[in-house]
C-alpha cells in the first residue's frame, strides 16, 4: 500500500482521495475536512473496509485512502485483502474502535500509514491527512536506491541440512535491520522452503503464481505477492503441494530478479543446489555467493564440485565459504584438512548452538535476530559484511585463481584419507 515501490501508472489517472466510513458522524466530519483540503467530497462513501475492497477491485485506487474498520470482525485479514486490490504507492489511513497496541503494530507492519481510534477529533483528522499527503509526495525509497548498485546474494548449501536456509533468512534480516537496506528474500525451494516459516509468516501463492504465469510479473505483481516481514524486508516463497510438480523453463525466476533490482536495494536468493543444474542462469547476476557447508567428508566432496562449477559458470560472483554448525568437539574433518581439500580458506566459522536455534524457532524469528551479541551472531554479521562488500569489489578472479595440484576427481578420491583412523 504505502510501501516504497515504484509506481505502476500515471498518478494523474488516480483520485486524490477516497474514504469509506461506517457512521454518519465520521462521514460528516471527514466531508468537512476534505473540503478544507480541496478534495472532492463526493469521494466519501458509506460502508467500511469490506466495501472498500469491493470497490477498489474494479477501480483504480486513490493516492490517499481512508477506511473504517469498525464493522470488521478480522481487521488484519481484511487489511491484507485490501492490500491485494490497492495499487503501489497508495497511502492508507485506517480507523476503528479497538484500542489495542498489538493491533496497531500489526496494522502498521502490514503497510498502512496510520490508525485512528474512534471517535477522532477534527485536529487528529487534519494532522493524519496532512501527514499522508506529505508521505505520498515524498521521494520514494525505490527511486533513491539507484544511487548505489543493487546487491544480489545467492546462498547455496553443499548438503541438505547444513543450514543454508538459516543463513539466507539471517542475511536478509541483517541487510534490512542492520544495514538499513530495502531487502527481498526469494526462497526457491518451492515445495519445502522454510523462509516464511522461519519468520512466522504465511508464504502465500505469489511464487507459484509467478512460475505458472511469468507474463504477469511486474512491479504491481511484486507489490501484491511479496509478504512483508518488516518495513524493509519482504519475502517471496511457496509451499506448493507435493503432488504438483512445478514445470518451468526458469523465465519466471529471471523476471523476478529483474523486478527485484528495480524495487529493492538488496536481494537474497535461497538457492537449492539442484537449481544450479536445472537453471544455471540464476547465478549469473549474483554479486556474492555464499556456499554453506559442514565439516564432513560428503560436504567436502560437494563443496569441491560446487566451487568448481561456480568458477566456470559464475566468474563474476564473489564466492565465500561459510562453515556452519561447527561443533566444539571432534570433527569428521578438521578445518585445516577441509581447507586443503577445497584449496581455499573457509571465510567464516559459525559454531553450533542448539539453544539459540531452538529459541529462534519457537519465537518465529531469524537466527541472527535471536543470536545478537553471541558468537553465532558475530559469525552471521561477518557473513553479511562480506556479502555487502562484494558489490564494491571486482569479482572476476578467475584469471588469477588457477590452482595447482591434483585433479578434481583425485581430490574427491583422496578425501577419505582425512578421516582420523579409529583407535
Amino acid at each position: 500500500m504505502n510501501a516504497p515501490w515504484k509506481p505502476s501508472g500515471p498518478a494523474a489517472l488516480r483520485d486524490s482521495f477516497n474514504a469509506f466510513v461506517c457512521d454518519d458522524a465520521s462521514f460528516d466530519l471527514i466531508r468537512s475536512i476534505c473540503t478544507e483540503m480541496g478534495w472532492p467530497p463526493e469521494k466519501i462513501h458509506k460502508g467500511g473496509l469490506r466495501n472498500a475492497v469491493q470497490s477498489l477491485s474494479v477501480t483504480a485506487s486513490p493516492n490517499i485512502l481512508f477506511v473504517d474498520m469498525s464493522e470488521s470482525g478480522d481487521p488484519l485479514n481484511d487489511i491484507n485483502g485490501l492490500a491485494e486490490v490497492c495499487e503501489p504507492g497508495t497511502v492508507v489511513i485506517a480507523a476503528g474502535q479497538v484500542n489495542d497496541v498489538r493491533l496497531y503494530r500489526d496494522l502498521i507492519a502490514s503497510g498502512i500509514q496510520d490508525y485512528l481510534l474512534k471517535p477522532f477529533s477534527p485536529d487528529q483528522l487534519r494532522e493524519a491527512f496532512a501527514t499522508a499527503q506529505s508521505v505520498f509526495n515524498a521521494p520514494k525509497i525505490a527511486d533513491a536506491s539507484g544511487e548505489r548498485p543493487h546487491l544480489t546474494t545467492a546462498v547455496i548449501g553443499t548438503r541438505g541440512g547444513v543450514g543454508a536456509s538459516t543463513i539466507a533468512t539471517s542475511l536478509a534480516w541483517l541487510m534490512s535491520a542492520k544495514a538499513g537496506r530495502l531487502t527481498a528474500l526469494l526462497d526457491l525451494d518451492v515445495h519445502f522452503g522454510t523462509g516464511a516459516l522461519a519468520m512466522d509468516l504465511e508464504p502465500g501463492r505469489g511464487l507459484t503464481d509467478a512460475i505458472e504465469n511469468p507474463s504477469r510479473i511486474d512491479g504491481l505483481f511484486i507489490e501484491r505477492a511479496m509478504v512483508k516481514a518488516s518495513e524493509k524486508l519482504s519475502i517471496l516463497s511457496a509451499e506448493a503441494p507435493i503432488n504438483q510438480p512445478m514445470m518451468t523453463d526458469g523465465a519466471a525466476f529471471f523476471q523476478l530478479q529483474e523486478e527485484f533490482r528495480s524495487a529493492f536495494e538488496c536481494s537474497v536468493l535461497d538457492l537449492p543446489r539442484n537449481m544450479l543444474i536445472q537453471h544455471p542462469h540464476l547465478i549469473n547476476d549474483a554479486n556474492a555467493t555464499v556456499v554453506v557447508t559442514e565439516l564432513t567428508l560428503a560436504a567436502a566432496r560437494d563443496a569441491i564440485r560446487i566451487l568448481s562449477w561456480l568458477k566456470s559458470n559464475a566468474p563474476g560472483s564473489k564466492v565465500f565459504v561459510v562453515a556452519n554448525r561447527v561443533h566444539a568437539g571432534a570433527l569428521e574433518i578438521s578445518r585445516k584438512d577441509f581447507e586443503q581439500s577445497i584449496e581455499r580458506k573457509i571465510d567464516v566459522m559459525i559454531p553450533a548452538d542448539i539453544k539459540l536455534a531452538t529459541q529462534a524457532a519457537k519465537l518465529g524469528k531469524t537466527l541472527a535476530e535471536v543470536a545478537k551479541g553471541s558468537k553465532v551472531g558475530q559469525g552471521l554479521e561477518s557473513t553479511m559484511k562480506l556479502a555487502m562488500g562484494a558489490i564494491d569489489e571486482v569479482a572476476d578472479d578467475s584469471a588469477t585463481s588457477k590452482k595447482k595440484g591434483t585433479s578434481l576427481l583425485g581430490k574427491i578420491t583422496d578425501l577419505k584419507s582425512m578421516i582420523p583412523a579409529r583407535k
